[in-house]
């Protein structure tokens, strides 16, 4: 439906002579199942699919041996699923197998192994809350384990800002035109500083969810679009501290339930303060780590949240110096952070005028373009109150990055950069203003924070 990035990695992973079976993981309803319709599509003869929350029969065909030809064979037998557009033959290297909602057949992610033995068919398997310890687990049909080296993974997000401009129709002449701009640090053109601006601002509140994009498209409402940001909200909650039971069903942990979603509703507030770091009290007066640090790990490993961790020094490698006790959380998507605060709030956005809170929405869609590229999250914060709000490294350079909603100043991280005993000597400012470069500090306007994927300060 929407062009994604996903499927460069896809092709990339099927040019490869050293590819396993395909794990692609991330949070629900991020289009990961459509991504692997297209590329069956595009890239096979034949393809078979599975879905294992819907087709539960199915997982009877891996409760055996491993058998692949008896498991292949059975699949070919399924009714075919509409989406797919390819032959039906078992042809080997032709032939494609998708694997649906894995994780709900924990020994279907077993049988990989013996898939990537057997070598004639390729596998491509979506799956959510693969990284929840405990999630999916049974005592009764325990799984058989995953077989070291016998699966691929693959991370997907929510869509950036590039691929939300390619659901506009905004020609690839006019992106060229920014990364051009960048590259030559010179100024955007004032017209189209103001187009992209103006999509930015739609993209703040609209996000990445791909069928909130869609209904933007169909219906340019926004009230659609928050529909449809709250029910997926509700969906998620509805699935915090689910596992399965002795008998393969479905069952909620309540008190996990309770403390996931008061960690999830914390996350605003804790966004809202001036000091953004993580505070257990901000959940409940008396809230602790040994009560609530799960819930975070657990938010984070669903995919909804995204961690920034403090460095004590800035140096060499950054990850060394990273605090595990001192975090900031940020939402992962935009659009369903939007959601989480006052139904004004999207007008205010489109009208420039948020008022204290516009900073924390900023600072967050810089988080999740950051967490798209892969880039691990850090800040620096020193006792003295002294904060930045990212750090990175571009070329195998620190860099000092601060968020602001329109401009400011940056005298917090002028005194870092100006610090003997910091090897931070370039400064990134994501503002609403148009491009500058002076003294090794650069200034971008927030619709350029997708360039910085590959940036070096030496191009």
């Amino acid at each position: 439906m929407f062009r994604r990035k996903i499927t460069e990695a896809l092709q990339q992973w099927k040019a490869s002579s050293l590819r396993a079976p395909l794990i692609l993981q991330g949070l629900r309803q991020i289009g990961k199942t459509t991504a692997a319709f297209d590329f069956a599509n595009e890239n096979y003869a034949n393809a078979f699919y599975v879905d294992f929350r819907k087709q539960r029969r199915a997982h009877a065909l891996f409760d055996g041996d491993f058998d692949i030809n008896y498991i292949t064979f059975a699949i070919s037998s399924l009714p075919r699923d509409p989406r797919l557009k390819t032959g039906s033959q078992l042809e080997e290297g032709k032939t494609l197998f998708i694997f649906d909602e894995i994780q709900d057949c924990p020994n279907a992610r077993s049988s990989l192994k013996y898939f990537k033995e057997d070598g004639r068919f390729d596998v491509l398997c979506t799956g959510s809350l693969l990284g929840v310890k405990g999630y999916r687990t049974s005592g009764k049909s325990p799984s058989r384990g995953i077989g070291v080296g016998s699966e691929d993974m693959l991370n997907m997000y929510p869509m950036d800002f590039e691929e939300f401009l390619w659901a506009l129709g905004v020609k690839e002449e006019a992106i060229a035109l920014l990364r051009d701009c960048l590259k030559k640090r010179k100024q955007v053109p004032e017209m189209f500083h103001n187009m992209f601006s103006d999509f930015y601002a739609r993209y703040l509140i609209i996000g990445g969810m791909p069928e909130a994009v869609k209904a933007y498209l169909e219906f340019n409402d926004y009230q659609a679009v928050r529909k449809i940001q709250k029910r997926l909200l509700t969906d998620y909650r509805s699935d915090f501290g689910t596992h399965l039971n002795d008998a393969l069903e479905l069952q909620v942990d309540d008190i996990e339930q309770a403390l996931i979603s008061e960690t999830f509703d914390s996350v605003p507030r804790q966004l809202a303060k001036e000091n953004k770091k993580f505070q257990y009290s901000v959940i409940k007066p008396r809230g602790d780590a040994r009560t609530y640090s799960f819930a975070i790990n657990y938010l984070r490993d669903y995919g909804l949240l995204v961690l920034a961790r403090n460095l004590s020094n800035l140096d060499y490698p950054l990850d060394y110096f990273a605090k595990d006790d001192q975090f900031k959380t940020y939402f992962a998507d935009e659009g369903l952070f939007m959601a989480m605060l006052d139904d004004e709030i999207p007008y205010m956005v489109l009208n420039g005028d948020l008022g204290s809170g516009k900073g924390m929405l900023y600072e967050n869609l810089v988080a999740c373009a950051f967490q798209k590229m892969e880039r691990k999250l850090y800040y620096y914060r020193r006792d003295s109150g002294l904060e930045i709000d990212f750090v990175s490294t571009f070329g195998g350079e620190i860099a000092l990055i601060e968020v602001k909603a329109k401009s400011g100043s940056a005298k917090a991280a002028s005194a870092v950069m100006n610090d003997e005993s910091s090897k931070a000597k370039h400064l990134i400012r994501i503002q609403a203003s148009n491009l500058g470069y002076v003294n090794n500090i650069l200034t971008i306007p927030h619709y350029m924070t997708f360039l910085l994927d590959n940036f070096r300060f030496d191009q």
